[in-house]
């Protein structure tokens, strides 16, 4: 069933409009444009050896069991290094017939990120991977390699092995010393170190080449649509959708990453293109069950997963953590239509009675977020935009994309 809601851009004033044209104009850096922050600069210089032997590692299929999967595999260029394709969940496994539980994430800006933590007043952030259990890019760079479900290597001995077999080899061993694959656990903390050392040298995992940048540096200009688009992203009477995806430059001149780094429940559809739902008694939980068990105690953290930066979000083939939707336009659908136009998306008992969120268990669905807008809407109300308001934000959401070019 599909909604068409009347387009009407003069719902949004034009001294909205104008005002974040001449926000933009100000954030000019002069004609060669405004430095980017340390952490957020592409690397000029040559790469090190270390992020060289990091690059070979991270296209390296021979490092899995299957002999078919590497890191850019399961981020792709091309998709702002996220999944390749439109699958849910990646398959992986020794016989690369196992599918994931969770959709592969943008592995692009995070050297921006922080560990993962707990603020005072309860709100969680920092973290990698969509439920924070690694705390920096080693460790999450570690862990697909004994993942029985990605790489599959039995246990870091196993990997060793795969690694004395390398191309890069004796790389390694003059790098780390002779004997480094008869130390595997050193091997597999080396390795992941290494992968973390190509993610923050190379340029291609923090380019800030998009359009917007560019705007930001006084290069280039938003046309009408993506200023309306922009407008509308930022207000909170409309998309709101700045309250999680900032788009203003930090205090420090440094560009917006286009996440507050937070988690939050959205009370996102099941899919049944998950195999683990066929269970139809599990759930994935987030926060509160993430391996490890240490979030068990805080059951208002059910449900939460992290809110992804939205540089190269027009790029990726898939969305949200359990890869429920595959097209940008659906996912503002739902996020105005959810609270508005429920039977849309989710599924009905045997009685024919609505189970909204249905991919929570009902102890946790107090814990989907109702207060903010455009959640904040009852059924049968007009949602927070229209059809030709959503093309807009879609089109200002396009200028995220790296690679942009006059």
């Amino acid at each position: 069933m599909h909604f068409s809601f009347k387009s009407s851009h003069a719902v949004l004033p034009r001294l909205l409009v104008l005002a974040v044209a001449a926000m933009l104009q100000a954030c000019g850096g002069g004609s060669g444009g405004e430095a980017l922050p340390s952490v957020g600069s592409a690397s000029t210089g040559g790469a090190s050896a270390q992020a060289s032997l990091g690059a070979k590692i991270f296209n390296d299929m021979s490092l899995s069991a299957s002999g078919r999967q590497s890191c850019a595999s399961c981020h792709a260029a091309e998709t702002g290094h996220a999944g390749a394709n439109s699958l849910a969940a990646q398959m992986g496994g020794a016989m690369l017939d196992l599918q994931g539980g969770r959709s592969s994430p943008s592995m692009r800006y995070l050297s921006s990120n922080k560990p993962f933590q707990i603020a005072a007043d309860g709100t969680p952030s920092g973290g990698f991977f969509w439920d924070g259990r690694a705390n920096s890019l080693q460790d999450q760079a570690a862990k697909p390699f004994l993942n029985p479900r990605e790489m599959a290597n039995l246990d870091a001995a196993d990997l060793a092995r795969r690694l004395a077999k390398a191309s890069y080899a004796d790389e390694l061993r003059r790098m780390f010393g002779e004997d480094i694959f008869s130390r595997p656990d050193e091997a597999l903390a080396r390795v992941a170190l290494l992968l973390q050392t190509f993610q923050m040298e190379s340029a291609e995992f923090r380019p800030f080449s998009s359009k917007f940048d560019q705007v930001l540096r006084g290069q280039a200009t938003l046309n009408e649509q993506e200023l309306r688009g922009l407008a509308l992203f930022n207000a909170k009477d409309k998309g709101n959708c700045a309250a999680c995806h900032p788009s203003a430059k930090g205090r420090d001149g440094a560009f917006p990453m286009f996440t507050d780094f937070t988690y939050d429940n959205l009370g996102v559809p099941r899919n049944s293109a998950l195999s683990q739902n066929n269970d139809p008694t599990f759930y994935d939980l987030g926060l509160c069950a993430r391996d490890g068990g240490d979030l068990t105690a805080k059951p208002e953290l059910c449900g939460k997963f992290k809110v992804p930066s939205l540089r190269n979000v027009a790029l990726r083939k898939v969305f949200f953590h359990n890869g429920g939707f595959t097209s940008l336009k659906e996912v503002l659908n739902f996020y105005v239509t959810r609270d508005t136009n429920p039977e849309r998306w989710y599924s009905r008992g045997a009685d024919g009675t609505l189970n909204k969120f249905d991919d929570l268990p009902a102890a946790y669905k107090a814990n989907v977020n109702i207060s903010e807008g455009p959640y904040n809407r009852k059924p049968g109300e007009q949602p927070a935009l229209s059809d030709a308001e959503i093309d807009d934000v879609l089109a200002f959401l396009g200028t995220l994309s790296d690679g942009y070019k006059k």
